[in-house]
């Protein structure tokens, strides 16, 4: 139980499932039902409380008392649970009930036939009287009920299970009896769970949440999975990784797929699934790219995301009499300048998109003499190229095109600016379609040599030792040219001489190609881009700072703060973007993102 301790309150929280695995036969359960002057919590009030504690199939206790609701009970309760306002005139208050009733719960589990209607009151009484929050584990019969026996009966009234059951107790809308039924009722769901595996108290809340019998009857396969972060993998009987996955929490991410998940997609998965491996990591980071590197290496068929990592390109200025700007796979001696890696076509076309958009460098792709007599295409007219394909421009006056793209790609103010310009230029005439467009060139262009800056600036250090408090203890990640090498955890806010101790020194390399970390990484190594692009999120995360390094970390400066401005409006307009468009589709969106999305059109365009 959460909130504040009164001195007659028991030390201890309500058990909750971080303590993950619990035997049902080792867990103590309170079963309470409560009878009220009504159906609100808010407006009503409790008139009648009963309460068993079992464990084991042994009650240990039982608790029965009227309480004084402080008003009429109406005539239609009466006449259903036969309490009358002289059965409760000299009751005790429910301050004075609620004192022994936190006692008796204790931290056991919260068991009622429709938990939510007793918790509901008893946590507005708990409010009321300074208690605070009411959070305890609950198991709910009649949800357990509906999955278990829905074949079997027409509805899941307690008064209908317990006579399928064949309860000792039969219901009769009073407190204590109708606990005491549902004592009986929770033991013989619990036998029939059992049918199904369930032999924890975590399996009993998974199986109530579970659309499927027969995957959850596989939930065997990671019944030993621990409550830590890590990678896990599913394999077939052939030893075939099927799917690389990661979770802050293995256990409770591994569970949902049996039976919890309904895609058909997963329950294929599970239904070709031999075995279910994982490993623990130390950091959410280790994690993430040992997924990233297991999916890359495997590349297992139930993964879509990084299964086929696209091969980085550059985007190349070539060297030859009248040059112009192509993708290439490698840098090389053919040109005059090369910039990248990126992690896809798309993205260096968007690149290019951009440059062309300021600088009028040649698009045709033939390769061009000093002299031409090709005809000139529409771009000649349009104003937007020289012409050199037909004569029109010289080599001396191409040079001039050269040397700008060349400062371009030096200095990104000279592109992004005067693509801001032109984006302002439009809206200011009304025509946002097309500035949209060019806002989205200027977006991409700046998030392009962003990543290209990082990236460089990553994979030329030997070493970083970086590390994060978060609260509770402090993350530490060594990078060695852009891989992931090392990550560990020290508890609380570790000091830099405590970071540095925990630090291998530089090994020989050992690159794995499966899923296990870098030890030490060579510069003749590339280092991956999605595995790059989550090292520089990590870095980049509020509270990382840069304890030690080994080299040169440092990143050009020029046209940083337009870059830096770029990216960050880039962040905020895509933002809106998305709430807009769950707005205009009748989606759920949270009342702040609501308030917040307000001029959708302008605030897209302009900002």
């Amino acid at each position: 139980m959460d909130g504040k301790q009164r001195p007659d309150q028991p030390a201890g929280g309500q058990s909750r499932l971080d303590a993950l695995g619990t035997p049902l036969i080792a867990t103590t359960f309170v079963v309470l039902d409560l009878e009220t002057t009504g159906l609100s919590p808010a407006t009503d009030r409790i008139t009648e409380v009963g309460a068993v504690k079992v464990r084991a199939g042994e009650v240990l206790g039982e608790l029965r008392t009227f309480v004084h609701p402080g008003r009429p009970i109406p005539p239609a309760v009466t006449a259903l649970t036969g309490i009358t306002d002289a059965m409760v005139r000299d009751a005790p208050t429910m301050a004075a009930v609620l004192a022994a009733l936190m006692t008796f719960l204790g931290d056991a589990v919260f068991v009622g036939h429709n938990a939510s209607f007793d918790l509901a009151f008893l946590r507005a009484a708990a409010a009321a009287h300074g208690y605070g929050t009411l959070d305890p584990t609950v198991v709910d019969t009649a949800r357990l009920a509906r999955r278990l026996l829905r074949e079997e009966i027409r509805d899941v009234r307690l008064a209908t299970v317990a006579r399928h059951l064949r309860t000792v107790t039969r219901p009769e809308h009073r407190a204590l009896a109708d606990a005491r039924a549902t004592v009986d009722v929770l033991h013989g769901l619990i036998e029939r769970a059992g049918a199904y595996g369930a032999t924890t108290l975590e399996d009993l809340r998974d199986l109530t949440r579970s659309s499927s019998d027969q995957t959850f009857r596989r939930i065997a396969l990671v019944r030993d999975a621990p409550a830590a972060t890590g990678v896990y993998r599913f394999l077939d009987g052939r030893g075939e990784v099927l799917y690389v996955g990661k979770a802050t929490d293995l256990r409770s991410r591994l569970r949902t797929y049996f039976g919890a998940d309904r895609r058909r997609r997963i329950a294929d998965l599970i239904r070709e699934t031999d075995r279910v491996e994982w490993t623990v990591t130390a950091t959410l980071l280790e994690a993430e790219v040992r997924e990233v590197r297991a999916i890359h290496h495997h590349r297992p068929r139930y993964n879509r995301r990084s299964r086929r990592p696209a091969a980085a390109v550059h985007v190349a200025l070539t060297r030859e009499p009248f040059p112009r700007l192509s993708i290439v796979r490698v840098a090389g001696r053919t040109h005059l300048k090369t910039v990248g890696p990126l992690p896809s076509r798309r993205v260096a076309e968007q690149l290019i998109e951009a440059v062309h958009a300021v600088v009028p460098l040649r698009t045709c792709s033939g390769r061009l003499r000093r002299s031409q007599d090709h005809a000139a295409c529409v771009l000649k007219d349009l104003g937007r190229c020289g012409a050199p394909c037909d004569g029109t421009q010289q080599p001396d006056s191409y040079a001039e095109v050269v040397a700008a793209a060349l400062a371009v790609l030096d200095d990104p103010a000279r592109l992004l600016r005067p693509l801001r310009h032109r984006m302002l230029e439009l809206a200011r005439h009304g025509r946002f379609e097309r500035a949209g467009e060019v806002r989205a060139r200027l977006h991409a262009a700046a998030r392009a040599l962003t990543s290209v800056r990082r990236y460089e600036a990553l994979t030329g250090v030997d070493e970083i030792v970086a590390a994060r408090f978060d609260g509770v203890v402090t993350e530490v990640a060594v990078i060695r040219n852009g891989w992931l090498a090392e990550s560990s955890c020290l508890p609380g806010a570790a000091d830099d001489r405590a970071i540095l101790g925990q630090v291998t020194p530089v090994v020989p390399l050992q690159l794995s190609v499966g899923d296990t970390l870098v030890d030490g990484v060579g510069h003749h190594q590339r280092a991956d881009p999605e595995e790059l692009a989550l090292v520089s999120a990590w870095l980049d995360r509020p509270g990382t700072r840069v304890v030690d390094v080994r080299g040169h970390y440092a990143m050009r400066i020029a046209g940083g703060r337009d870059l830096s401005d770029t990216v960050d409006e880039s962040r905020k307009v895509g933002r809106a973007l998305r709430r807009d468009r769950q707005l205009l589709a009748g989606a759920k969106v949270t009342r702040r993102a609501a308030a917040t999305a307000t001029a959708p059109v302008t605030h897209a365009v302009v900002t």
